[in-house]
């Protein structure tokens, strides 16, 4: 069994900004396999259950705020009895411009609330997949303003283009070859964002 389990604020007013594209991950991945989201409350999450190439995948969105989803992982695992290598971290990261997405295995929170508390909740070690939400305005909006801010059209597009290469990640992920990567559009299309 695997968990994918996206990080996001769950009420309607931030779906399209940068802290929920955890939660439109796990919103396109379901949708395209034919299933709703159901609330789970003693999980605190929003809940998916599939079966992919043989495995049992569940996606999970927590029903917390950003910076308690911690809880809501705790609970998932312990009832499931998951490893950290079962689980699936999806996350946006402002260390990252658009169209860049970096995989990794556990690390530190590097500012990220949602990191933070899933690591104070005993995931630490369990596998990320970090995409990027940067751009030019970080610094002119400040950090928190930024972070609850829509992506623009551009934005969006390459969001779109990286969409291979989430789906490719998702596939290693459940297949058991997760590897620590960094892709980006911008070195594909031989430029800079």
């Amino acid at each position: 069994m695997k968990l994918i389990f996206a990080l996001g604020n769950p009420e309607e007013q931030y779906e399209g900004t940068r802290h929920n594209v955890g939660f439109a991950v796990a919103d396109d991945l379901a949708a395209r396999h034919g299933q709703t989201f159901r609330a789970k409350p003693k999980f605190k999450a929003d809940i998916v259950e599939l079966n992919l190439d043989s495995e049992k995948v569940i996606i999970a969105k927590p029903a917390t705020y950003y910076n308690l989803v911690g809880e809501s992982l705790r609970s998932i695992t312990d009832f499931y009895h998951l490893l950290p290598r079962d689980v699936l971290i999806v996350a946006d990261d402002l260390a990252l411009p658009v169209g860049t997405i970096r995989t990794r295995i556990g690390g530190s929170d590097a500012g990220n609330n949602g990191i933070k508390s899933i690591n104070a909740h005993g995931g630490e070690q369990t596998n990320r997949l970090r995409i990027g939400t940067a751009n030019s305005h970080i610094h002119t909006h400040g950090k928190s303003n930024f972070v609850l801010s829509k992506f623009g059209e551009i934005e969006r597009s390459q969001l779109t283009k990286l969409q291979k290469d989430i789906d490719q990640t998702i596939a290693d992920f459940i297949a058991g070859d997760f590897t620590p990567t960094t892709h980006s559009i911008a070195k594909k299309e031989g430029n800079e964002l």
